[in-house]
């Protein structure tokens, strides 16, 4: 069967980009799979719904390998062998399962709550910088969402020194280009930052997670290679805090929008952890899967997808979907969100998820306690948005208290 027309994403505008989930339901009540032009124009196959989502995630004919399919600049404007690349994120079975084998370990629960006292003392030191500030406003996102998980991930890796401003200038091209040529200058940066840093730590290796990389060798004897050191290190600064930004950012923005469930969270703590996952559920950091490939012709809800596609998988609205959530526009922190994908599904699930979770629940209940008057300081409608259809949040978010 052939899809239908294609459905032109930038013909929506900033609206889309501020709310998409009607159109996703649209798109939904129409089929599990579309067509689409995404932001950037290009031509991509939507997977929309709980269901047909869940199934994309585990189907191995929709590749993450773009490196070997010869058609990387498809996706990212950067060469194959960009070490920056060499990670599990873009990598099928069995590599994937190499890969995430000699770093799964660092990331257990018993190693991930070990972390509680040091993301809590960063939180409480962070919000000690805001709340002196005179006019009693601030940027919510520069002075906490964002500086929390980075300055995390940072000592977890053990990188410090991390110029943050080129950082976040690299991330934010990674995850939402602002020009080819751009995109590509960050990968060379960011690149060539890290295989100095894998040096440094190589010849004087301390006690953090990038030293254990170097050093990591399973029951086989197998290790990382340089450009994989390079390449997990790249993708654990950037999932390790691009996720948690957004889930704190984008949580708070829920409750601020709903003021009966910002009073309840205040008023019962133990509805923290039900409010985590329905932050995620509701308004997840992750608007659509990181490009998937389609090995060959794959047959979705009737529709062929040919051989050679891209396909995105739209997370933002499996976690919508009525068939799954009963009410699924309405925020309830009370409601059991449990079976979201807002970290995936399978085996590319988010090896950080513990870590945003922890992170989130630290974040949201020290503001929620030390700023019992916390307000959104500006119009949903002016704030500025993250462009693209991966990452979901705002660059902005202006508080008062």
């Amino acid at each position: 069967m052939q899809a239908g027309p294609v459905v032109d994403l930038r013909k929506l505008g900033a609206s889309f980009t501020r709310d998409p989930y009607p159109v996703y339901a649209e798109l939904r009540a129409a089929g599990p799979v579309h067509r689409v032009l995404d932001p950037g124009g290009e031509e991509v196959w939507l997977v929309v719904g709980h269901e047909a989502c869940r199934t994309a995630f585990t189907d191995p004919r929709l590749s993450r390998d773009w490196r070997k399919s010869g058609t990387m600049g498809q996706i990212i404007n950067t060469r194959a062998d960009q070490p920056a690349l060499a990670h599990m994120l873009m990598s099928d079975p069995p590599d994937h399962t190499r890969l995430r084998r000699l770093v799964a370990k660092e990331f257990t629960p018993r190693r991930v709550d070990a972390l509680a006292p040091r993301v809590q003392e960063i939180a409480d030191e962070l919000l000690d910088t805001m709340l002196a500030a005179e006019e009693r406003r601030a940027d919510l996102v520069a002075s906490f969402a964002f500086p929390l998980p980075m300055t995390v991930i940072c000592e977890l890796l053990g990188v410090p020194t991390l110029d943050r401003d080129a950082f976040r200038g690299w991330s934010n091209e990674m995850v939402a280009r602002t020009s080819p040529e751009a995109e590509s200058a960050a990968y060379d940066a960011m690149a060539a930052y890290l295989a100095e840093l894998v040096a440094a730590k190589r010849a004087q290796p301390a006690d953090d997670l990038l030293s254990a990389m170097i050093h990591a060798v399973d029951e086989g004897g197998d290790r990382l290679s340089p450009d994989e050191l390079i390449g997990m290190s790249v993708l654990l600064l950037i999932a390790g805090h691009e996720t948690t930004v957004n889930l704190i950012g984008n949580g708070m923005r829920a409750l601020f929008a709903h003021p009966d469930q910002l009073a309840a969270l205040r008023a019962g703590t133990g509805l923290l952890d039900g409010a985590i996952e329905e932050m995620l559920r509701y308004d997840g950091p992750v608007e659509t899967c990181t490009d998937r490939l389609a090995l060959t012709d794959v047959e979705m809800g009737a529709v062929t997808v040919p051989a050679g596609s891209t396909v995105l998988i739209a997370m933002a609205d499996a976690d919508r979907d009525a068939e799954r959530f009963q009410h699924p526009d309405s925020f309830d922190i009370r409601r059991d969100a449990r079976g979201h994908i807002a970290f995936g599904h399978g085996l590319h699930y988010c090896l950080g998820a513990p870590l945003a979770r922890l992170e989130g629940r630290i974040a949201i209940r020290t503001l929620l306690a030390r700023c019992p008057d916390l307000a959104q300081d500006a119009d949903e409608t002016g704030l500025p948005w993250i462009p693209g259809l991966l990452i979901r949040g705002v660059r902005e978010l202006p508080v008062r208290w």
